[in-house]
């Protein structure tokens, strides 16, 4: 019979051993994946990271924190560019530094060993998502305009567009005239759209909870009260 083994929240966001020689050190650990990390995907990935490292120095017998130096942080980044990806190599490297950097302001350590060392070069020439040309927005905007609800049997449609259709609309035109994120687009409300200075405006959610207001285009300004009409938000 395999016994699980029941982490509590404190010990789950404790790296390896190496990091925690003491309860100070321990402490000052939990404060850097708690108190200033924020979101959860970067959380889990930084301690990944941390967790990858202190395996590394296991395994080339470094069991003290004070003992790693910069030689052995670029050794263990040069192990992990056979493995993973530049965008993640990098990663990994930003991890180790900022926790590094938290231990030194912290009195842990003397000197951040992972400062000077540099990451892989990688340089984006060429944009990965395909970017839609004015002529190409247009007609997709319009063939959303133009569909029309169908009735549950199939058999007739309606000479109204779809609601479904207008939101779709309103959300991919928000998207093509602000140049916005899709998940700031997606946490509007119906408040994040007014009218300031005899200009229309509206209020995007971005990462970190900042808030960025775009004034809009009339068209947009269709778009979005023909939704929220049929909405009847």
């Amino acid at each position: 019979m395999t016994t699980e083994i029941i982490l509590s929240p404190a010990q789950a966001l404790q790296p390896a051993p190496i990091f925690t020689p003491t309860p100070k050190a321990a402490k000052r650990v939990l404060e850097f994946f708690t108190a200033q990390i924020n979101n959860d995907h970067t959380r889990k990935a930084y301690l990944n990271a941390t967790r990858r490292f202190a395996e590394w120095c296991d395994k080339h017998g470094l069991c003290q924190l004070a003992d790693v130096e910069a030689f052995h942080v670029a050794a263990s980044v040069k192990e992990l560019q056979g493995e993973f990806s530049p965008p993640t190599v990098k990663q990994h490297l930003a991890a180790l530094r900022m926790l590094f950097d938290w231990l030194v302001t912290g009195h842990v350590l003397d000197v951040n060993p992972a400062h000077a060392v540099r990451g892989p070069k990688y340089v984006v020439k060429k944009g990965k998502t395909p970017v839609l040309t004015a002529e190409e927005a247009r007609e997709l905007l319009d063939s959303i305009a133009i569909a029309r609800n169908t009735a549950r049997d199939g058999s007739a449609e309606t000479d109204e567009p779809a609601l479904i259709g207008l939101r779709d609309r309103a959300l991919i035109g928000v998207m093509v005239y602000t140049f916005a994120r899709i998940n700031a687009v997606l946490q509007m409300k119906v408040r994040d759209y007014f009218v300031q200075g005899r200009r229309g405006w509206v209020r995007l959610h971005e990462k970190g909870g900042k808030e960025h207001e775009v004034p809009y285009h009339h068209s947009l300004e269709q778009y979005l009260d023909e939704y929220i009409a049929a909405a009847d938000f």
